[in-house]
């Protein structure tokens, strides 16, 4: 079961699961925010994009402090697939599941349109539908989306090849024009060093009908759906599961 984490605020959690269940097939579920525990059958856990408890003081901040991201961080150490998408991405920052920060944009506005992204890598089990320097369409829609990292963490993520995603034009040169929020690095994406937990602020979850969005985003969520029913995780997921319960595996 995929688990998607609903926070007060969220509102692309049923579109998520829409986009498993009805387009891509696997068994999704939603998982409010003051549950303690994942469900034992869960394989993969992913964050949705909203605005979790309004934004209040920080995009992230108080849901860092949910409940449920007790049972998200024992999952991920564990091993098991965790994706965040653009409040989901803000969440796992502030968690510190992930290296980094997402500021106000550079112009201080909402940004809400289709953007080109360059593939850094096709070789994780969130862009393995999808080859190394091809490019996505996909919607962003956020007023705190620029990531950043100090230049040594920034050195360091890029020396480990954790930047996966970066805005880029349509020909798919990385400039400053083509950069919508002043992300350090054009950076859209980025993984852990273990290779188990993505952050995005482009929204995968409403591309995946051709009528409404493209297809784009069928490459990012099927990759990770591929890397699950292909055994990727699965030693990860049991583990995090029975330790989730309270047992040993």
């Amino acid at each position: 079961m995929f688990a998607v984490i609903q926070f007060p605020g969220s509102n692309d959690d049923r579109d998520l699961r829409f986009a498993l269940k009805a387009v891509l097939g696997v068994e999704a579920g939603l998982i409010w925010h003051s549950q303690s525990e994942l469900s034992t059958d869960a394989q993969a856990v992913l964050l949705p994009g909203g605005f979790s408890y309004g934004d209040y003081l920080r995009c992230g901040a108080m849901a860092r402090f949910s409940p449920v991201m007790a049972a998200v961080r024992r999952f991920a150490e564990a091993g098991g697939p965790v994706l965040g998408i653009c409040n989901g991405f803000q969440v796992l920052c502030e968690a510190g599941l992930l290296p980094g920060a997402l500021l106000r944009n550079r112009d201080l506005h909402f940004v809400c349109e289709f953007v080109s992204l360059r593939v850094e890598r096709g070789d994780t089990a969130f862009t393995s539908r999808v080859a190394a320097g091809a490019r996505l369409s996909l919607p962003i829609k956020h007023g705190e989306g620029a990531y950043f990292a100090r230049p040594d963490e920034l050195a360091r993520l890029e020396a480990r090849r954790q930047v996966v995603l970066r805005y880029c034009a349509p020909d798919g040169s990385v400039t400053d024009a083509a950069n919508p929020n002043g992300a350090v690095g054009n950076i859209a994406g980025i993984i852990n060093e273990r290779g188990n937990v993505f952050g995005l602020m482009p929204h995968p979850e409403h591309a995946v009908e051709g009528a409404i969005g493209g297809l784009d985003g069928r490459k990012i969520l099927g990759s990770l759906v591929d890397a699950v029913r292909n055994g990727r995780f699965a030693a990860a997921g049991r583990f995090a599961a029975a330790s989730s319960a309270g047992r040993t595996p």
